[in-house]
């Protein structure tokens, strides 16, 4: 694990717009930097670089954050991997906190397993390009499959000479660990006693290596170049410490950023699918080499995307094996449809024998909802057969039943009543059978969903059975009291407060009290004093951690805030922070447009912020107590004798009034008339 010294010197090296020039170009506005985002297809910069707060806000998708989230949301690393790639941007060593032996051997081993795989890569593609046998051989096939050289290139495609031992000699001429070699399945060993014999697993094949998310070498594909019908046409590296063929899909490292910014992924069968279709101009597109689809491949687009586009060879008996992984994505909760190629085309034939214009044509005019898939695919068979077509209806209703969505499958379920003219009731009952049986873990999980997301009104005033639309109004004050916090929190201000008194003749009146304290101060005395809790999570987690700032440091650290390992708070405060400066990008100064100054309105409006959150919550309070009046007077109206009901219904009443008087006081406070 690295260490917290190693990160905040990491945070502190790190400068947000030199990571950010790297993948982005910015230009110079005022203080700040702007471009164009990175993740939406524009003309009119909305990416907005801080140098001053080090962070960053695309306004076009609402995303924000420091370097970290940056890299995380642009190049899709883990917080681990962000921390190391900035690591080596900015030379810094790396600390490990301390590790047993078996883990640190355990951690070495890993790293030699990757450094093997990385030099097999490199030399594979060496062996392709710049040997006599490679070109001929290997190059020469992808030619004649339609690769060009740039595409080979981009792939790292190589080859393994069909020598026994030609790779194997070279890696431990190399210095690498015949135990490396082994453990990554690049070497066969066999041990004949005294001598042990070493063969290349993919000797005499054409190579495809496979990257991690981030672009690590896991392990490699091989494709046979002979027509030896005892040997398997794909031989994939066996299963290690670092390779998982259920985790991981072939593409995903080239086409991560297309996929977040499309919003959809395509997913086909085979490495040259993937490949083709890269070169079509088609890049948010990964493969399940050829292994059935797992649920740990699907999380891994989710990632990047809700949104799966299944490409099927135009091969009939093919595409019913595969059915199974349309149910395993929307038990995923994604949003699936499905492409079918003319019978004995597939994604890679295709792609060659039509130009790019076509094949997106026909992909975007090809794509089905899943329910008219299996229609389409079922219904020849069960059009005159009642019972195979009950058949395939029950088979729609389970996919269905899959989604973990409430709403999504009352949509479906409707879309099937519609599509087999069978009616709607007959279709909810069969899907209640289903999720009643646990039939569907989509199902079980919208039950859990709907336990965990209930909603709980966190404002002291308000009651239980208060409505969302409640909470709501009280957000803005919630919000406008968090960005005075983050942008004023440490300013020493004049306050003015008007506390009650009375005139001479004994009749209320407000009298001005003057006197200085932290906006900060000012703010959480005033909350306590109401015992006011934050109705939103996001909210009440950013305000909590400034108060535990404020007691540790006796004062607002923002940069604590914006490195927050919770993504929530770092891109609340990022959002609060860059929205000021998101008038450069208009230019509001060169159009003689100018802002007051908000230090200069500050004293009136944290007293105006905490007023009216007071008023807001007495509104909601008096609300509530009118319809439990409203519910009692109806009551006792029909039970007259009801003594008890109309006490509680008097004790209510008095509520009320004393409510009114509240708001009446608040209202004059804000300077305002009833």
């Amino acid at each position: 694990m690295i260490t917290q010294q190693t990160i905040e010197k990491v945070f502190e090296s790190a400068r947000v717009e030199e990571v950010i020039g790297e993948f982005v170009q910015l230009k110079k506005a005022g203080s700040n930097f702007k471009g164009l985002s990175p993740f939406t297809d524009e003309r009119t910069p909305s990416f907005m670089v801080s140098p001053v707060k080090q962070i960053w806000k695309d306004f076009s998708t609402g995303k924000g954050g420091n370097s970290i989230s940056f890299l995380m949301e642009h190049e899709h690393f883990t917080y681990p991997e962000a921390i190391r790639w900035l690591a080596k941007k900015y030379n810094i060593e790396i600390e490990e906190t301390e590790q047993s032996d078996e883990q640190k051997e355990q951690m070495n081993e890993r790293e030699s397993m990757f450094l093997v795989s990385k030099f097999a890569k490199d030399y594979f593609h060496d062996v392709l390009m710049n040997t006599q046998k490679g070109r001929a051989i290997g190059l020469s096939y992808f030619k004649e499959r339609g690769f060009r050289e740039d595409t080979i290139q981009k792939f790292d495609l190589g080859y393994c000479k069909d020598e026994w031992d030609n790779f194997t000699k070279a890696a431990l001429a190399k210095g690498y660990d015949l135990k490396y070699l082994k453990s990554t399945g690049l070497t066969i060993v066999k041990d004949g006693g005294e001598k042990v014999r070493t063969f290349d697993r993919f000797k005499g094949r054409v190579m495809f290596p496979i990257h991690s998310m981030s672009g690590r070498i896991l392990g490699f594909g091989g494709r046979i170049l002979t027509n030896d019908k005892k040997a398997a046409k794909y031989l994939n590296s066996p299963e290690s410490d670092i390779y998982h063929k259920s985790k991981i899909l072939y593409g995903i490292y080239h086409a991560k950023k297309e996929i977040a910014k499309q919003d959809n992924c395509f997913l086909v069968e085979g490495y040259t699918d993937v490949i083709s279709f890269h070169q079509s101009g088609i890049e948010n597109v990964v493969a399940s080499s050829g292994t059935a689809l797992t649920p740990e491949q699907i999380r891994l687009v989710n990632r990047l995307t809700n949104n799966i586009t299944v490409l099927f060879d135009g091969d009939a008996a093919g595409i019913r094996a595969s059915l199974r992984g349309i149910d395993l994505i929307l038990e995923q909760g994604m949003n699936v449809k499905v492409v079918t190629f003319p019978e004995g085309e597939d994604p890679d034939s295709f792609a060659k024998s039509h130009s790019d214009a076509e094949l997106k044509k026909y992909l975007e005019e090809s794509a089905q909802d899943f329910i008219d898939f299996k229609v389409s695919l079922l219904i020849k068979d069960a059009q005159n057969d009642p019972v195979k077509k009950a058949g395939l209806i029950r088979d729609i209703v389970t996919s269905i039943s899959k989604i973990p969505d409430g709403i999504q499958r009352e949509v479906y379920v409707q879309e099937c009543a519609r599509i087999m003219d069978i009616s709607e009731q007959v279709l909810f009952s069969e899907l209640a059978q289903l999720i009643n049986k646990g039939a569907s873990v989509g199902g079980a999980r919208t039950e859990r969903n709907r336990n965990q997301t209930s909603v709980k009104p966190q404002m002291q005033p308000v009651r239980e059975s208060s409505k969302k639309s409640k909470i709501d109004s009280l957000l803005i004050y919630e919000k406008e009291i968090i960005k005075i916090l983050l942008l004023h929190g440490n300013k020493e201000v004049e306050f003015i407060n008007w506390v009650n008194a009375h005139d001479k003749y004994g009749r209320p009146i407000l009298e001005k009290e003057e006197y200085i304290n932290t906006v900060s101060n000012e703010l959480y005395l005033n909350l306590q004093e109401d015992e006011i809790e934050f109705s939103n999570e996001i909210f009440r987690k950013v305000y909590y951690e400034i108060i535990h700032q404020l007691n540790q440091d006796e004062k607002i650290i923002i940069d604590k805030l914006i490195v927050s390992e919770n993504s929530d708070v770092s891109t609340l405060v990022t959002n609060i922070l860059m929205d000021e400066e998101k008038y450069q990008l208009s230019d509001w100064a060169r159009k003689d447009i100018i802002l007051k100054d908000e230090d200069e309105k500050l004293p009136k409006l944290v007293t105006d912020v905490i007023l009216n959150l007071r008023r807001s919550l007495v509104e909601n309070k008096l609300k509530d107590i009118m319809k439990q009046v409203s519910e009692i007077s109806n009551a006792h109206q029909e039970e007259e004798d009801n003594d008890s009901s109309l006490k509680n219904l008097n004790e209510l009443k008095e509520e009320v009034v004393n409510y009114i008087e509240l708001k009446k006081l608040l209202y004059e406070k804000l300077s305002r008339v009833i």
